[in-house]
């Protein structure tokens, strides 16, 4: 009892820490979205962000360990499910992270562009410097779609792989059900002849008794037969 009452604080204490993390992560994939640049604040919001997706993931899985290790089987598909909600909140979020950063660098580049065309009459390599940024923005893009798109990938498989251990925990529960009905049906076939058996038991010793009431009824007739015959 005690033991089960430390897992039940550890799973609470997990639950709170993935809540956090979800909510850090929505707060930061905002402040991206709102992001008027430049590419590196965008870069240092980015790797907060995969920080933090690295962290919710660890304690995920740690929640669906514990969930595999409790003793009763509906506090283990209770908290399956409320994994899998969590992994499809983190792609969820994962999909709002691409979103954000596709609306920033698009942000950013048409700042530059307006920039660019502002300064029309600048130099030849204030020109070229402004290509090379363009350049590092298309990259840096094509770089954190391509570890988004990891990510979700590796998310979407955990995901399959919770709804198998749903599934096979819902046959054992079915096979534990039916074989509780085969239960039932025996100890109701136990009952009925345990009662068809005390009834026969009582029906014996009416018999025996009237048959007992007999014989003394036929010694008494004989020895007053014996004993007093004028009678």
């Amino acid at each position: 009892e005690k033991m089960a009452a430390t897992q039940d604080v550890h799973v609470r204490i997990c639950a709170q820490e993935i809540i956090k993390y979800d909510l850090e992560i929505k707060a930061l994939v905002q402040d991206i979205r709102d992001s008027p640049g430049p590419l590196s604040l965008l870069t240092e919001f980015n790797a907060k962000v995969k920080e933090m997706f690295q962290q919710l993931r660890l304690r995920i899985q740690d929640l669906e360990q514990m969930a595999k290790e409790q003793d009763k089987e509906s506090d283990k598909q209770i908290l399956l499910a409320e994994v899998e909600n969590h992994r499809k909140q983190m792609l969820s979020n994962q999909t709002a992270w691409r979103k954000s950063n596709l609306a920033c660098k698009l942000a950013i580049d048409n700042y530059e562009k307006d920039e660019l065309l502002q300064n029309g009459d600048s130099s030849i390599r204030q020109r070229k410097m402004t290509k090379e940024g363009l350049v590092q923005t298309a990259s840096s893009i094509t770089e954190s779609l391509m570890s988004i798109s990891r990510m979700m990938s590796q998310q979407v498989q955990q995901s399959e792989e919770s709804v198998q251990t749903l599934a096979t925990s819902s046959r054992t529960i079915q096979e534990t059900n039916e074989e509780f009905k085969n239960m039932t049906g025996t100890i109701q076939l136990g009952r009925k002849l345990i009662t068809k058996y005390n009834r026969r038991e009582l029906t014996d010793k009416l018999l025996i008794f009237l048959a007992l009431a007999l014989f003394l009824a036929t010694v008494v007739y004989i020895l007053k037969k014996r004993l007093f015959p004028f009678l």
